[in-house]
């Protein structure tokens, strides 16, 4: 049972920062917060992502040019061009990279009102922090797994972001059902998506891409909107009304 517990929250709580935080706030601008809350959500996407921690500006600028590009051959993780989910996520990685390291020339368009913390990245991008962070997670199994199975589990905390991205950015783009009809393979992964709190909502959102909500039909539930609306309440955040004619290539 704490292997489940933890297994459990360490899946959703990664996923959290990255669709909330991440993905909605630093890539999208859907909502508005001060710079106190913004250091806040960066200090609680490095806990929770732990040894997988991606940069909010390197993945927010990676974000947007695929939104930009999407199934082109400038698309960071376009399944079209690769034949299978692990090499299209290991170009992914040079690609994230490469923007995390300044290599890649970025469009001055991809970086606008990019939240960014360099002193913060450069620390919680290290090594140290990552071997960390791995080293928790195995010494929690070490003291509290029942039996050899439960070990498997460990990969995917040590690279939970992966795991997430490829999720999404392979099956979501090869399986499931459109809302709207679009020049790229975005589909809607599931009917109802608990699993990826609204990630795979995946159609619906390359078609409004600022929404904040990425549900559209009353089966299509998205949980981390409803934590947007209860902080919006709150005064945490400011959620931004969406634009009414929404494009690809809104930030």
């Amino acid at each position: 049972m704490a292997i489940f517990i933890f297994f459990t929250a360490h899946w959703y709580l990664s996923l959290f920062s990255q669709t909330f935080f991440q993905h909605r706030y630093a890539a999208h601008g859907s909502f508005t917060m001060s710079k106190g809350w913004e250091k806040f959500w960066f200090i609680f996407t490095f806990v929770t992502q732990g040894s997988s921690y991606l940069s909010t500006r390197a993945y927010a600028l990676m974000h947007r040019m695929h939104h930009a590009y999407a199934d082109t051959d400038k698309d960071p993780h376009s399944p079209l061009h690769f034949k299978n989910v692990f090499t299209m996520m290991w170009h992914t990685k040079n690609v994230y990279t490469a923007i995390f390291d300044g290599r890649t020339k970025v469009e001055p368009r991809f970086a606008k009102n990019v939240p960014d913390w360099p002193a913060f990245d450069k620390f919680a991008h290290s090594w140290a922090p990552r071997i960390f962070w791995a080293a928790v997670y195995t010494g929690y199994y070490v003291y509290f797994a029942t039996s050899w199975w439960m070990f498997l589990l460990l990969p995917i905390h040590y690279m939970s972001g992966p795991v997430h991205g490829a999720i999404i950015n392979w099956y979501a783009h090869k399986f499931g059902y459109k809302n709207f009809e679009m020049k790229n393979t975005a589909d809607n992964l599931f009917h109802v998506d608990v699993l990826m709190l609204g990630e795979s909502y995946h159609n619906n959102h390359h078609m409004r891409a600022s929404n904040a909500n990425f549900g559209v039909r009353w089966h299509e539930i998205d949980p981390v909107y409803g934590v947007i609306l209860l902080f919006n309440k709150a005064g945490m955040i400011k959620l931004k009304q969406p634009k009414p004619n929404p494009v690809e290539t809104d930030f």
